[in-house]
This record gives structure tokens, sequence and C-alpha cells, in this order.
């Protein structure tokens, strides 16, 4: 789980008046893209009905996408990207009608860049479930009305085969690589461990072979957040006005989420004790400037993300052992036929490197043997997202291999 937007991704910092003046006005009951609502890069493909794991049918799945460069006419040139929990499909570009955020990895994803878009075809999908334009519970479900609280639980192996649905519609029989970092670094390595031959190579960032206990009890209590909001009037919250929605749970819940993806050393060093204005938060009714930090990126948040989905998707991230029904996970990761890049974070604190170590000796071949590669960063958990020059430099050599 990340901030997954690059306005979101930039170092900490404390919150100014055009900050606050930014988020002025009632924030609507669901920041989900909608049909009707701009398309912006998107592209959309129907891939007929999808029956889960927990043996539902979606009746009819769509997934929304954006593609970058030119798939080569053997077609052996394309590389699918894969977005953390909130993020989307919009990995480069600026942020314009039908897109609320700049690209979230601009940096990484350009003409000449790490990952060049003059040699390769990128591919970058909204996940299922999602909110961008993928079918999710802000979706019109078969009887008119949006799915909601009654959208299909979902697991991270039924996202993956919605984008595997999305490979062949696309004519691509095996990727040259499959790169995603948080949760998508789940569905990535989930490709390669259930479609083994149709990943040439395999990048694993930030993410763990299973979520653990500790995970999922972070989660737990994110979900109780807008859960309890009474405004989520159990899912059922379409059709209220700005400002009745369920913001302030989701809020909460994403106020949480992020004291996990910084480090301890970055959020003491950038606001250390210092007050949000000249008022004393002393008994005097004035806040810590690491207050109104977390209160204005929750209430940001809920201008573009929709609950239901948040919901959706941790539920689905909880749903991710790779050994599940594998034989467990060093016989699952065996399956792994992909050169294969695993990366971590030293200051995450969300998935720390000792699952991507675990990922790295199960694989047989991996770039830097049995020990993933550790960038030094004080970012925690979204250094991969912000150190782009290091983590990039990583992807070359993938690339290059």
């Amino acid at each position: 789980m990340d901030w997954q937007t690059s306005e979101d991704t930039v170092p900490s910092a404390p919150v100014t008046e055009a900050d606050a003046r930014s988020l002025l006005g009632r924030p609507p009951a669901t920041g989900a893209w909608r049909d009707g609502d701009p398309p912006g890069r998107r592209l959309f493909a129907p891939l007929g009905p999808l029956r889960t794991e927990s043996g539902d049918e979606i009746p009819a799945v769509r997934l929304a996408y954006e593609t970058w460069g030119t798939l080569n006419e053997a077609r052996d040139n394309a590389i699918l990207i894969l977005h953390a929990l909130t993020g989307d499909s919009h990995v480069r570009g600026p942020a314009e009608p039908g897109h609320p955020t700049s690209g979230w990895w601009d940096d990484i994803v350009a003409p000449g860049g790490p990952i060049d878009t003059d040699r390769w075809f990128v591919v970058a999908p909204n996940m299922l479930g999602g909110c961008q334009g993928s079918t999710g519970p802000a979706s019109i479900a078969p009887d008119g009305y949006e799915w909601a609280a009654r959208f299909p639980y979902l697991t991270v192996r039924d996202q993956v085969a919605a984008q595997a649905r999305l490979t062949d519609a696309l004519g691509i029989e095996t990727w040259a690589a499959v790169i995603g970092g948080s949760m998508g670094g789940m569905h990535a390595l989930e490709w390669a461990v259930g479609l083994p031959k149709r990943v040439a190579r395999l990048a694993v960032l930030s993410a763990p072979p299973v979520n653990t206990a500790d995970q999922i009890a972070l989660n737990s209590v994110q979900l109780g957040a807008i859960r309890l909001d009474p405004r989520f009037a159990g899912g059922q919250y379409y059709d209220a006005g700005d400002g009745d929605g369920p913001h302030r749970g989701l809020a909460l819940a994403r106020r949480m989420a992020l004291l996990n993806y910084r480090s301890p050393t970055e959020l003491n060093q950038r606001f250390q004790r210092s007050w949000q204005s000249g008022v004393s938060p002393l008994g005097h009714g004035g806040r810590f400037a690491v207050e109104s930090y977390l209160d204005f990126h929750g209430n940001k948040f809920t201008r573009r993300f929709d609950a239901n989905s948040y919901l959706t998707l941790v539920e689905a991230m909880n749903s991710h052992d790779v050994g599940r029904d594998r034989g467990g996970v060093e016989e699952a990761l065996q399956r792994v036929a992909a050169r294969t890049l695993v990366l971590g974070i030293d200051s995450d604190r969300l998935f720390p490197v000792d699952g991507q170590h675990r990922i790295a000796r199960g694989i047989r071949h991996t770039i830097d043997g049995d020990h993933a590669v550790v960038l030094t960063s004080d970012f925690g958990h979204d250094g991969f997202l912000i150190e782009t020059a290091s983590v990039g430099a990583h992807l070359r050599r993938l690339l290059e291999a």
C-alpha cells in the first residue's frame, strides 16, 4: 500500500494555506471515475464474465488501462506495470480531465528512461475492483444500480485472472517483463508463479510473499473506520450529496495507512514538534504540524477514491499468500521461471525486507542471488515510488538481463 501519486510521493511537508484552500468545498460521496466522466488516456477492454475463486460470477468485467510506446511485429516487447492499492493506470502523464493527479512513475516510464517507451510497449491496467475505470463496487450491476457492498469478494488471484484476460485481448503471449510494487508486487509475483510461461522477466518491489497477521491487523482497523462511519450506510451511499458520503471514515482509514507508508525517521525530521500555526496545541486549541499533514492527505484522498473499493481492495490484499494450495511459499516460488529482480527498502515498516529476502531465496533465477536488493532510504515503504534514480537503475539491469 502506498500513496501512488506523484503529488503525494514528494517528501512529507507541512500543510500550507494554499494546500488548505485546495480542499475547500464538500467532498463527493465517491471519488470514483464514473461512466460519462472524461476518459482521459484510458482505454477500455470488455472481458466478459469472470467467476471468482469464491464461486461468485461477475457477469461483465471491464478493465481500464493505458499504454505507452509501440507493440512490435513480434509482439515480444510488452511490459506489464501493476499499480499499488490506491493507484490506477495513470503511470505517466499530466493531471488533466479524467486524471485528477499526474503520473505516479513519470521518472521511470519515459522515452529514454529506465523503462524506455522508445523500446518497450508499456501496459498499465487499473486492477479489478478498483475505482478508476475498471469494474468495481462503484460500477453499475446488471440490475441498473451500483454494485456497492454486493460486489463479490476478490482475491489477488482473481485480479490476475482479469489481467490475463486483458493480455489475451491484446494478443500478447508472453510479457517481456511484469513489474509491480506493493500490492502490484503481489500481482506480479502471482503472475510469475501461476503463469510462469507468460513472464520472461519479473520485478517484485516492496512486496511480501504473504500478507502476515500483523499486516492484516493493520488493515482491519482501516476497514473498521470506514464501516463505522454512519454515512457509509452499509455501502449504499452513491446517491448521497456532496459532503454526505463516508468521507470521514475513508479519510481516517487513509490517515492510519499513511503512518505505515513513511518511516519514523522522516516524520520526525520533517515535523519534529512544530505547530501548524501560531496557536499552541498545548491546551490552546492549536495543532501539531504532523496532525494537519495527516488530515490534509486523508481529506484529499476522499476526492479521488471510493470507500467500497477501498474495502474490496484491502480484503483482496489480505488474501495474498503465494503458497496457498501450492505446498507453501518455498515450493510455490520454485515455479518462477522468469529472470527476477527483488527489491526492498530498509526503512519499510509495512512490508519489511525479510519478506523480500524470502522471495529472493526461493526463486532460482534472480539477478542478485539469494538476497533482495535493499535500498537505503528515509522514506519507508514509499521509497520505491520516491527513490526513482536508484529503483530505475535496478530496473535497467533487469531489462538488460
